[in-house]
């Protein structure tokens, strides 16, 4: 199934302009929360859940705003700047199901606080699965439902108080129809023998450990591929260090701080005087010029580091090289992956998957790169599960796989 074939019969979607019951009033004092919190428990079926951040404008990725909605007991909305420990809350919803679209964005911050689901119904991977092109939460209520949902304030600054009207009415929309989305692709899941599929896939989430720190964050500075010396990159990294710290110190998105651009134009060229830094591009606004005294001496530092200590090129991998080197470091082992991910593409078209939720890239190129000294079906599969592969994944993929590992090397074309 795909959105284009579907397209045809749909009929125009109709717009969602009003929450049943209308605005529910902010829940923003112990009373109101104890409220919410017995209304919840008394309720039944799923429970529709979302959490508003405020990404590109605050540091941190907390919660500004917590949605919910359950048959029964109606719609809440919780100020969890307000009422910061929601575990009670938590708890009354033990026994439920959550539904939640995009689960994994909003599952760290729903945890900060004291929110952590037992059962999980994650509508936007169950739309994946079920073979959907476009998953959003707007285009799904529209292919789905037939219904139409604003997503204009998607980005807004959650952080603000009072949070305006507008600003709740979506927020309340956004887990009117969760419920409604979770039935009918449960339905679907079902019609196409997937939905045990579905249900792995979110016992993975729930069972899956916080990510670990990422090594040296900075390397991720936009435009850092256009440097070429060490000592450029020392530069972004005691430039990077020096932003992130003064952001979380002062609640504010790094890059609302300083862009990234900036840090780059800083680094390309190394300064050779405060006035100079502040007459570079992305220093000589009214706000980023008042950070140069500071960000100066942190330069300054950087390009009299000694040599030992600038930092590598890249760093050290714990995998096999990018796909692209193969070629050249191991014929053998690009021949491997090229049949890989040949077969995983044909498995993913016939059933209508995402060959990246039919299986992790990663996990395939680390298989391919060091395959099991005998390449059996069995023995790809212990690899696979000792990489967090799902047993449905497994089993559409090992023999596949199986047969990648031991498919006779494609020869290079003659000159």
């Amino acid at each position: 199934m795909t959105e284009a074939e579907d397209a045809p019969e749909r009929p125009l979607a109709v717009p969602l302009l009003e929450p049943r019951g209308g605005i529910p009033p902010v829940t923003e004092t112990p009373e109101a929360l104890a409220e919410v919190i017995e209304r919840f428990a008394a309720g039944t079926g799923p429970v529709a859940v979302d959490a508003e951040r405020a990404s590109g404008y605050r540091y941190s990725q907390r919660a500004y705003l917590v949605q919910l909605r359950r048959g029964g007991s109606g719609t809440a909305l919780i100020d969890p700047i307000a009422c910061p420990d929601l575990s009670a809350l938590s708890d009354a919803l033990a026994d439920a199901e959550w539904v939640l679209h995009a689960a994994n964005q909003d599952l760290p911050c729903l945890s900060g606080v004291g929110m952590r689901p037992t059962r999980l119904f994650d509508t936007e991977l169950g739309a994946r699965i079920a073979g959907y092109e476009r998953v959003g939460l707007g285009t799904m209520a529209e292919i789905v439902l037939g219904q139409q949902l604003a997503k204009e304030h998607s980005a807004a600054d959650w952080s603000r108080r009072p949070l305006p009207e507008a600003w709740l009415r979506y927020a309340a929309l956004d887990v009117e129809i969760l419920v409604d989305l979770r039935d009918a692709l449960e339905g679907e899941l079902t019609r196409q023998g997937k939905l045990t599929w579905a249900e792995e896939e979110f016992a993975a989430i729930l069972a899956a450990e916080p990510p670990p720190p990422r090594l040296d964050p900075w390397r991720r500075t936009s435009g850092i591929h256009r440097l070429r010396t060490r000592r450029q990159l020392a530069i972004v990294r005691a430039l990077w260090h020096a932003r992130d710290d003064l952001a979380r110190e002062r609640d504010i998105a790094p890059g609302r701080l300083l862009p990234d651009s900036a840090i780059i134009a800083a680094a390309s060229v190394a300064p050779a005087s405060a006035d100079a830094l502040g007459r570079l591009p992305g220093w000589g606004g009214k706000a980023t010029r008042r950070l140069v005294p500071a960000f100066w001496p942190v330069l300054a530092e950087a390009v009299a580091e000694s040599d030992d200590g600038l930092p590598r090129p890249s760093l050290p991998g714990d995998g096999p090289p990018p796909a692209s080197r193969w070629p050249d470091r191991d014929p053998v082992a690009a021949s491997r992956l090229a049949a890989a991910r040949a077969g995983l593409g044909a498995i993913a078209a016939q059933y209508g998957l995402p060959v990246e939720n039919l299986l992790s890239p990663d996990l395939v190129r680390r298989l391919t790169w060091t395959p099991p000294a005998e390449p059996t079906a069995s023995a790809v599969a212990d690899v696979l599960r000792a990489g967090g592969a799902r047993q449905w994944q497994i089993d559409l993929t090992a023999d596949a796989l199986a047969d990648a590992l031991t498919a006779p090397v494609a020869s290079a074309p003659s000159a």
